[in-house]
């Protein structure tokens, strides 16, 4: 409800446990990051660490936040010392998801039947596993100030849906909207979340907005610098259904 807590969490808050690490002498950081502060190709073809970006270009105020935030970082690390390696993941999947993250929770819907419809959107899948492993690498081999992504599998969204049809026995969605329709819904949405007491709206107008772009991304400076290795996205979405059946969410 308040976009500034955003703001104070996100930016504030990450610029005084930066600064905390400093006064007491920390030697090494990995700041988590988000690919969702980088450029994204116009053409849909992979973006990755240099592709051009600026605050105009970020959707939102959950984006804007994470841009600010990781530019704070990068600037204790030029002009303050800051020992810190930063590592943008990608849309991690797999077990564990016990909120479910908004990509967990799109698992779980196309694997119960609940997903209708979808827009033409793309994501880069990489198992959460693999994000966690990039997280230790980045630790011991990382370089000061760089970033790294930390990625998958690039699938379009009817891809991704296909792929859970096929592996928890349910028919995909066949209806494609644009997103000039599915804006109404989210609207609808957040206004019926504002009405209970701040619920998770099921789709937001941000979210609509960043759906027109495919978030697509390359790996390879984490697989040339630090030996990254990601596996297939059908063995992270088969993982995430596998735990989300076993728990009881499907």
């Amino acid at each position: 409800r308040r976009p500034e807590d955003l703001y104070e969490s996100n930016v504030e808050g990450t610029r005084n446990i930066m600064r905390a690490a400093l006064a007491t002498g920390i030697d090494r950081i990995v700041y988590t990051s988000s690919v969702a502060v980088l450029g994204i190709n116009p053409d849909a073809t992979p973006s990755n660490e240099e592709t051009p970006v600026s605050l105009d270009d970020m959707i939102g105020d959950y984006k804007r936040s994470k841009f600010l935030a990781e530019r704070e970082v990068s600037k204790l690390v030029n002009e303050e010392g800051l020992p810190a390696v930063i590592v943008n993941p990608s849309t991690p999947i797999g077990p564990r998801d016990i909120k479910p993250t908004p990509t967990g929770r799109i698992i779980v819907d196309a694997a119960t039947g609940r997903m209708p419809a979808f827009v033409d959107t793309g994501l880069n899948i990489a198992h959460v596993e693999d994000v966690a492993n990039g997280h230790l690498l980045a630790f011991n081999q990382g370089e000061i100030g760089q970033r790294y992504i930390l990625g998958g599998t690039d699938m379009s969204l009817r891809e991704i849906l296909h792929c859970v049809a096929r592996l928890s026995g349910h028919k995909p969605p066949r209806i494609e909207l644009p997103q000039s329709a599915v804006m109404p819904i989210a609207y609808l949405s957040e206004w019926w979340a504002s009405l209970t007491n701040g619920s998770e709206p099921r789709a937001t107008v941000a979210g609509v907005r960043m759906s027109k772009k495919k978030m697509f991304f390359s790996s390879e400076k984490a697989r040339r610098e630090l030996g990254y290795q990601s596996r297939s996205a059908e063995k992270a979405i088969a993982e995430a259904i596998d735990w989300f059946r076993s728990n009881g969410y499907l």
